[in-house]
């Protein structure tokens, strides 16, 4: 049995899919979904679920896995609050770090592999670069919500540096500009492609924010965008092909541009682009990623091979999964 935290979200729910159709047996966890979010669960009723919020008690050293704990063969911890505009620390210290080293803790102890969820907002600005071999103390986050995942991979690297207990083989992984179906319960946290499903929705066009920084032009804003396939492939590659244990990141490897992914999301429709470009908020002017970009070469050089799927391909296969989801926008 895999444990999934985070199953009822946007990349457990893909992942756990993905292994029930391939007949694993799965503990699914999360806090308990409302209807949004509980409609990523349809179809996968014959898995137990346990509610987050009795499994990782704050203060608790371990966490509550019950009866299913003797049969758990690994565990894949991808539940966070991953709001980057929440001002909340005492929260993400309970719920990204506190429930990470609980179950480090449980999987070291346990000898099950553990596989977790970090961020490309652990690299801030990008001054340090995109480089995954990075040390978490030379990066600056623009939020708490990167801060509390740079903070977690620091304590990793510190477990295994000083030797203490570690699980068998584990991965961090700092995923990118993740997009794809299953995306609606995120709000203004979802990708741009189910932010232009509203737009069209409610104003038949698609804003954009203006740039504010001179360096990029509106919309030349750039973003290493990511199919959410691509993230399950890597992480399900490093989980069976088991290379050293370390933080991955999870990209393309390219810097695509808002327009571009606009302009792919448009092309999809059979439609001419209507983009307006409206102020960035004075709330995210100070946290904004202008430019990401992945560096692979660690997940390349351990073997992973795949070539990633570039926005003209992943935008066309996000709109028709969702539609067959029925989850379009009319």
């Amino acid at each position: 049995m895999q444990l999934i935290t985070g199953a009822a979200g946007f990349i457990g729910a893909h992942l756990a899919h993905q292994l029930h159709a391939e007949g694993a047996s799965l503990l699914l966890a999360d806090f308990v979904p409302e209807p949004v979010k509980a409609r990523h669960l349809v179809g996968l009723a014959n898995h137990p679920f346990a509610d987050a919020s009795a499994m990782f008690v704050a203060g608790a050293e371990l966490p509550a896995l019950g009866k299913h704990a003797a049969t758990l063969s690994a565990v894949w911890h991808l539940g966070a609050n991953s709001d980057t505009t929440t001002r909340d620390w005492d929260h993400l210290l309970h719920v990204n770090i506190g429930a990470s080293q609980q179950l480090w803790r449980w999987c070291a102890a346990q000898g099950v592999p553990f596989y977790y969820a970090s961020s490309a907002a652990t690299y801030g600005d990008g001054a340090q670069g995109f480089s995954d071999r990075t040390p978490p103390e030379q990066l600056t986050p623009l939020n708490l919500y990167g801060r509390s995942k740079n903070d977690f991979d620091a304590w990793v690297l510190e477990q295994v540096a000083t030797g203490a207990p570690q699980p068998p083989h584990w991965a961090g992984f700092k995923f990118f500009n993740v997009y794809g179906a299953r995306e609606g319960h995120k709000g203004r946290m979802a990708s741009i492609i189910w932010k232009a499903e509203r737009d069209i929705a409610a104003l038949d066009r698609v804003q954009l924010f203006a740039s504010n920084h001179p360096d990029f032009a509106d919309g030349e804003q750039r973003r290493d965008f990511v199919y959410v396939g691509d993230v399950v492939d890597e992480m399900r590659w490093v989980a069976n092909n088991q290379p050293p244990s370390t933080i991955y990141n999870a990209g393309t490897g390219v810097a695509s541009t808002f327009l571009a992914m606009i302009e792919a999301y448009f092309a999809a429709r059979g439609e001419a682009p209507r983009i307006e470009f409206v102020p960035m908020p004075e709330s995210l002017a100070n946290q904004y990623q202008n430019f990401t970009q992945a560096d692979m070469s660690t997940i390349r050089s351990a073997g992973f091979a795949r070539p990633p799927v570039l926005p003209a391909e992943g935008v066309a296969l996000t709109l028709a999964e969702m539609t067959a989801l029925g989850w379009r926008h009319p």
